[in-house]
């Protein structure tokens, strides 16, 4: 036990030093950058602000002339309490009350397409590689890997307009109904799900042969091992041996991926999100560039980054639970 505190103790220290990297460069490359927010949101109203206002935009923007070692500090400061500034696109509202609101949508969208994908494609892949040379082996691996050829943006549009503009089977965009309370009542549920059949099932169809095939090309070269032999050997059901002896090894690869994916996931599908006018990461990401909102895309980058880190962390335990030879 000793030998796996000190594993995840170490992963812990490299993934904090990342993590505060990544702080210290979101904030300095803003502010090396030409001009401020606060100049740009007085660019805006084009010579009708004071002065006097330009020097208050600057200190909510937390923006002053103090010495940059200061500033660095109450940055590190504000970041520790949530407080990620106050956005240009969306002034005055937080950034963290913007951010929140999307991360949930991405989640559920980008999430649960993530998870369904893994899980369909993982299983998939341990069986057609058990029962290589079958008709699933056979049709499987190039019917996924002809969908996943196609470009998403050009999958997701002629989805779209094939099950949402002529068949008008699913909504052509947003979220959710209009018609409907946004809250924790169930024709808002079922609204959001139905909202995110069409464009979760693209995002699905596109990453599962990924999956499937990592998971069955790690599998067969499992299969050739020695300990795969005497499992068979000892007389002991093919379902056994498949998962409990084959699949547990061969899924690392998959679930170290699987973990890079899951931080990534907080980045929102970007153009699932612009096609289907999903109101998540990506979207609002798209919107911060367009309007050079600094606040808001050093809230996403740093979001996004924390994600990541989190998530290998998160591999890391599970992997160390699931291959006894890294607790040695």
């Amino acid at each position: 036990m000793s030998n796996s505190i000190r594993y995840l103790t170490r992963r812990l220290g490299f993934y904090s030093i990342a993590a505060w990297a990544a702080l210290t460069l979101n904030f300095f490359i803003p502010r090396l950058m030409p001009g401020d927010p606060a100049a740009i949101i007085f660019a805006r109203f084009r010579g009708k602000l004071t002065p006097e206002a330009m020097v208050a935009l600057r200190e909510t923007f937390g923006l002053t002339d103090g010495p940059l070692l200061i500033q660095y500090f109450s940055y590190i400061k504000s970041m520790f309490k949530g407080d990620l500034g106050v956005s240009i696109a969306y002034f005055p509202e937080p950034v963290a009350n913007i951010i929140s609101t999307g991360l949930l949508w991405t989640i559920f969208l980008a999430g649960t397409s993530l998870v369904i994908s893994f899980i369909i494609g993982t299983l998939l892949g341990a069986i057609i590689s058990w029962k290589r040379g079958g008709r699933l082996d056979s049709f499987l691996p190039p019917f996924l890997a002809f969908i996943g050829a196609f470009p998403y943006f050009w999958l997701a549009m002629l989805s779209l307009y094939i099950f949402g503009f002529k068949l008008e089977w699913f909504p052509l965009r947003h979220a959710y109904s209009d018609d409907v309370t946004v809250g924790l009542n169930i024709p808002f549920i079922f609204s959001s799900i139905y909202h995110a059949i069409l464009p979760a099932t693209t995002m699905v169809l596109v990453s599962l042969g990924g999956w499937m095939l990592s998971m069955r090309n790690t599998m067969i070269t499992t299969l050739g091992s020695d300990y795969i032999t005497l499992a068979r050997a000892k007389g002991l059901s093919s379902w056994i041996v498949m998962l409990k002896y084959a699949a547990r090894n061969a899924i690392l690869p998959n679930f170290t991926g699987f973990g890079m994916a899951l931080g990534f996931v907080l980045s929102g599908a970007l153009l699932t999100e612009i096609i289907f006018s999903y109101p998540g990461q990506g979207y609002l990401l798209l919107q911060a560039v367009r309007s050079q909102d600094f606040p808001l895309m050093q809230g996403l980058f740093m979001t996004i980054t924390l994600a990541v880190l989190a998530a290998n962390w998160f591999v890391d335990i599970a992997i160390l639970f699931l291959d006894p030879r890294t607790r040695k």
